[in-house]
């Protein structure tokens, strides 16, 4: 029985598992099933390095090993090598991982617009900031920049990529949250939504600043920083668009099937994170 996964931890809130089993449903991939791979940082090399002989043909990357998923890989593809991250590994018959960065294409992708010319925001310094950076620098954004709690982290990141580091959130056309920031939490306008803001350096009022904004994580409802988007009448895209599109990507990548992306989508809107 061919299987795949997504290894991540936390990773109990991926809809990645819905996605891909619908995807194989409705191809008629009888057989075929993608799982949760929950994998503390200490035990990622080892738990990849035997997905393979347990029967798995490769398998997605999450939070936080992304970058850790490039250096465990025996061959990596340019854009993952530039990027420094790797969201999907495949397991080669001759015992090798194989990593490719498809959040980079999917998020393009989902971007429905040209960022050409955009002055860019993004909040974050992990494995989907840099190729968040990396993707727009590409796709000719006019500026780039990157901010981070940990200041050290952000100032690597935007000198490895050539982008620009700032020390507190500035203006900019288009504002991505690329943090964990929001995963969980109420999103009313309330105590508990300013502090998941002020976790990523922003207040409420400083939200309508941006004319785009678009947060990675995905949860059931709205996150705090697009409710306030929302409540300022931004324009917003959640995460699930991004994981839909970079999800394709992967399908067939492993497949080499076209992925019925309405199919996807739909059962990523549906889907039961806890089921």
């Amino acid at each position: 029985m061919p299987r795949l996964g997504v290894l991540g931890w936390p990773v109990a809130h991926s809809r990645s598992p819905a996605i891909h089993n619908a995807a194989f449903d409705a191809l008629g991939m009888a057989g075929w099933r993608y799982q949760r791979l929950p994998v503390p940082p200490a035990l990622f090399a080892e738990t990849t390095r035997s997905l393979r002989p347990s029967g798995f043909l490769g398998a997605n990357v999450t939070i936080p090993h992304k970058q850790a998923a490039l250096a465990l890989a025996d061959h990596a593809s340019e854009t993952a090598n530039a990027i420094g991250a790797a969201n999907t590994l495949t397991f080669t018959d001759d015992g090798a991982v194989a990593a490719e960065n498809t959040d980079a294409p999917g998020l393009i992708r989902a971007l429905a617009t040209s960022p050409q010319g955009m002055r860019v925001l993004i909040l974050g310094a992990g494995g989907s900031a840099r190729a968040a950076a990396w993707a727009l620098r590409e796709a000719g954004a006019k500026e780039v920049l990157i901010w981070n709690r940990t200041t050290a982290r952000a100032e690597a990141l935007a000198r490895e990529l050539e982008v620009r580091f700032v020390r507190s959130p500035e203006p900019a056309d288009l504002l991505i949250n690329c943090t964990s920031v929001g995963l969980q939490g109420a999103v009313e306008r309330s105590a508990s939504q300013e502090q998941a803001l002020n976790q990523l350096g922003l207040t409420f009022d400083q939200v309508g600043e941006y004319s785009y904004v678009i947060d990675m994580v995905y949860r059931s409802g709205s996150t705090p920083l697009l409710a306030a988007a929302e409540s300022h009448g931004s324009r917003t895209l959640d995460g699930l668009e991004i994981l839909v599109a970079q999800g394709a990507l992967s399908f067939q990548l492993w497949t080499g099937r076209q992925p019925p992306l309405d199919v996807m989508r739909r059962a990523a809107q549906a889907a039961d994170p806890t089921g």
